[in-house]
């Protein structure tokens, strides 16, 4: 069976989270993704949260599928191997600071005239132009820049983040996207390449619906909310008698009215001023008090069986020891059994989305640290005596 991206083969300079994230999902879909690391100490993923071995399990998530390459990127033996790279790769990923590649004769008009057909991801904190542009830029500023830190939280309180880096997901979200769009212009346009410019802080913006447009029209500035989502009601945790919350989304007009009746409030269900969402809106505190009274009579369990019967949206809130417990993701293969260097066994997240015909699958597990370097280098034509004098110098 071939993989949808077979014969794509992407340089992977970024470190971290949003680049290598980005090349992951390239390379679980078929892409064959070198990633160069710097000598001696690697990606700084490599000790980031938990560690066995030395090594963080994170690691073996984020980096599967991939071969690791080790290379100074500052010495200008490395610089040349990059460009010999560049020459055979369809894709580069890199995630510095704007001008870094520049600075080391990387940047993009030098490798495009070696490879026309290239495409370079380029993920930053706030893009390759503007006046913000050579600002450091990590995920978590993009948060709060993007809008989402001020919505995150309970109301007058401190806001929070949410507990994974979630801007630097949606970046390389955003980035996978651009590269196959880009490839699909490559192949209609006669193998023309360009460059897939990805900022930290837009790619949360993107995902922030109608803040701005409520803004432009009526002056609204949306504030946290904490478990609601204003606008939308009902939609909200619910205390059970237990002390675990059920989250009950029954927005849609006809589940609101199965709602109400479950719960033995048909007066709500049936009164005309509650009938459609902008409704309910202005009564939002009437309904989730009739709702939350409703469930602090019960446990959760016996909630979640009542609302599932009536055809009403809800769920639990998982947290990871539900979800490495729960049949439905297994049967869906989003908890994959696999292995450690060492061979301690260790479960990895499944991979998405699930394509029916040509599916993501892991071939290889995450490298360690340089394990195809000389494989790599010898098939560049670079002889052993080369490769030995340039580990001496840590070059590689």
């Amino acid at each position: 069976m071939t993989s949808p991206l077979s014969g794509v083969r992407v340089l992977e300079l970024g470190q971290l989270i949003a680049g290598p994230f980005a090349g992951k999902m390239l390379a679980e879909f078929g892409a064959e993704v070198v990633k160069i690391e710097p000598p001696e100490k690697g990606d700084p993923l490599r000790k980031w949260r938990l560690l066995h071995d030395d090594t963080s399990v994170w690691w073996a998530a984020q980096s599967r599928n991939k071969q690791s390459l080790t290379l100074d990127l500052r010495a200008p033996e490395g610089q040349e191997i990059v460009r010999r790279l560049a020459a055979q790769s369809d894709v580069i990923i890199e995630n510095f600071r704007p001008g870094t590649l520049e600075g080391w004769g990387l940047g993009w008009e030098v490798l495009r005239e070696i490879n026309p057909g290239l495409i370079m991801l380029r993920v930053s904190g706030y893009g390759q132009s503007g006046p913000y542009r050579d600002r450091p830029g990590f995920g978590v500023v993009a948060e709060a820049m993007g809008g989402l830190r001020h919505l995150s939280g309970e109301p007058g309180r401190t806001p929070v983040r949410v507990g994974i880096s979630i801007g630097d997901s949606l970046s390389a979200l955003h980035g996978v996207i651009g590269v196959l769009l880009a490839l699909r212009h490559r192949e209609q346009n006669g193998g023309v390449g360009q460059v897939v410019d990805v900022a930290l802080y837009e790619s949360v913006f993107n995902m922030m619906e109608s803040m701005l447009p409520e803004y432009a029209v009526f002056g609204t500035v949306r504030q946290p909310a904490g478990s609601s989502l204003p606008g939308i009601a009902p939609t909200n945790a619910y205390r059970c008698r237990d002390g675990k919350y059920a989250l009950v989304a029954g927005n849609g007009d006809s589940i609101y009215r199965r709602l109400m009746e479950l719960i033995g409030r048909p007066d709500l269900g049936n009164d005309p001023a509650l009938a459609q969402n902008d409704g309910r809106v202005r009564h939002v505190e009437k309904i989730d008090a009739a709702i939350g009274e409703w469930t602090q009579q019960r446990d959760l369990d016996d909630v979640l069986a009542a609302l599932n019967e009536a055809r009403i949206p809800a769920g639990k809130i998982y947290d990871i020891a539900d979800i490495a417990q729960d049949p439905h993701y297994k049967a869906r293969e989003m908890i994959l059994d696999s292995a450690l260097d060492d061979g301690t066994p260790v479960q990895l997240p499944g991979i998405v989305p699930k394509l029916t015909d040509t599916p993501g699958t892991v071939r290889t597990p995450a490298p360690t640290l340089g394990q195809h370097t000389d494989a790599i280098l010898e098939k560049l034509g670079l002889d052993e005596a080369t490769r030995t004098d340039w580990r001496a110098r840590s070059i590689i």
